[in-house]
């Protein structure tokens, strides 16, 4: 039996890989800062908490990472830890870059010290390229991140590459595009788009406001997003990939589909609110998941139509979290 350390296991995709790995026949662990007083509450959602073990680490204190490390024994750790929000990276820059940047660093160093045979995934983001314009972004792409949560992922990511090169580390990151779920929390676009328009549909709200809509985005579907990761530290060698589904499009798509969904003409209702815009905003991303395909095996299924219905269904139709 496999051992895993997953760093940010309460957040979206740290409670799908948990699942995913369990299902595995992993031993998983996870991390918080304060484990006894968080309240995991997607790990409750997946059903699958009583079958984890929690562990309290501040990831900025090296003394803390390595404790947890030499008690768990982890054969693979999985880093999705930090803070997760470019909008609130505005807002806090310091602790942004220091959760990120720090805590990928001091992983990084405790897997070094202690010597042992240990894989590790890094969660990078798409925001790193910046506006991709007409191009698909792969995994040779210049980075050209736009705010201080992209800043401080592009930091981490060539972290990894430096201890994979420096000191043979069995070192990757994943450059995952947009991925989403009903395990979202609201101050993410797509939730905030899905849950005020069932609102709205329930004569609950009367009104959705919204930053620029014509962003463009690579929207996929975080529970297939996990067995990515998964995959990259399953085979021979540690190489970065691009996640990616392959196809874009802007906000304005995603919320015309689910407002059509519940019945609803999104134009009624929805108002653009320049005070929402962000300092810096990324206009188009793509990113090409033609590597994953072929070394690992690995392709989106859903799309952002699908992503859109599994997300509104999630909630009208109460169904599981992956429905």
């Amino acid at each position: 039996m496999k051992t895993a350390l997953i760093c940010g296991i309460s957040g979206q995709d740290g409670a799908y890989l948990a699942r995913f790995l369990l299902e595995k026949g992993y031993e998983v662990h996870g991390t918080s800062r304060d484990a006894q007083v968080s309240l995991f509450k997607n790990l409750d959602r997946l059903g699958i908490r009583d079958r984890l073990v929690l562990h309290s680490m501040a990831l900025n204190d090296f003394r803390s990472v390595l404790q947890v490390i030499h008690r768990v024994k982890p054969d693979e750790i999985y880093n999705l830890a930090g803070q997760t929000s470019v909008g609130l990276s505005f807002e806090q820059p310091v602790e942004t870059m220091e959760s990120i940047t720090l805590g990928t660093l001091n992983l990084l160093e405790a897997i070094r010290f202690v010597n042992a045979p240990i894989k590790f995934y890094n969660a990078g983001s798409s925001e790193c390229f910046g506006n991709t314009g007409d191009r698909t972004a792969d995994e040779t792409t210049a980075f050209s991140p736009r705010s201080p949560y992209a800043v401080a992922k592009a930091a981490a990511h060539w972290q990894v590459a430096n201890y994979r090169e420096a000191y043979n580390l069995f070192a990757c990151s994943g450059i995952l595009f947009n991925h989403e779920s009903p395990l979202r929390p609201r101050r993410f676009v797509t939730q905030k788009v899905v849950t005020t328009a069932i609102e709205i549909s329930k004569g609950r709200a009367e009104r959705l406001y919204l930053g620029d809509i014509s962003i463009r985005r690579d929207w996929g579907w975080a529970a297939e997003y996990v067995e990515a990761m998964y995959l990259m530290l399953q085979a021979p060698q540690p190489e970065d990939y691009v996640i990616a589904t392959g196809e874009t499009h802007c906000l304005e798509d995603f919320v015309t589909e689910v407002f059509s969904y519940v019945g609803l003409d999104w134009t009624a209702y929805v108002e653009v609110d320049k005070s929402l815009f962000r300092p810096s905003e990324i206009a188009v991303n793509r990113g090409s998941p033609q590597k994953a395909h072929e070394k690992l095996g690995w392709r989106a299924q859903k799309k952002m139509k699908d992503v859109a219905r599994g997300m509104v269904d999630a909630i009208l139709c109460d169904t599981s979290p992956d429905a």
